[in-house]
């Protein structure tokens, strides 16, 4: 979905977050669709994300509120990938594979919340 300037309007789409265990699952710039990640290497899944911005096509910063996973237990977390939530894993597109900058990657999750908090200077710059 591409908004008036080509840039994809991040803002009006469904956009989750999963937390990744990185022994299950290697990034590769070929993964295309959520059915690209193995289901094992998905530690949590987000709901839909909120307040989401993109900045400027001069800047390109996507930007939104900070996600809170509920009840999280399971392996190792190492990153996040956020994709388009479409409901159906083979059109649901990749959005991002973060690994670094985020604070408190990587995690062994204990069963209780987690909270993702971005960097204040944005998510991602496409």
């Amino acid at each position: 979905m591409l908004g008036t300037t080509g840039q994809p309007d991040l803002t009006s789409v469904d956009i989750r977050a999963i937390l990744v265990d990185t022994g299950t699952y290697t990034y590769s710039a070929a993964h295309n669709f959520l059915d690209d990640v193995a289901a094992g290497a998905r530690i949590a899944v987000s709901g839909a994300m909120t307040g989401k911005t993109f900045a400027s096509v001069a800047t390109g910063v996507f930007d939104a509120d900070d996600v809170t996973f509920s009840s999280v237990s399971g392996a190792s977390v190492e990153a996040i990938i956020l994709y388009v939530h479409t409901g159906v894993e083979a059109t649901s597109r990749l959005l991002a594979y973060i690994d670094t900058g985020v604070t408190g990657l990587p995690f062994t999750p204990s069963g209780g919340n987690v909270t993702i908090q971005w960097p204040a200077g944005g998510i991602f710059i496409l």
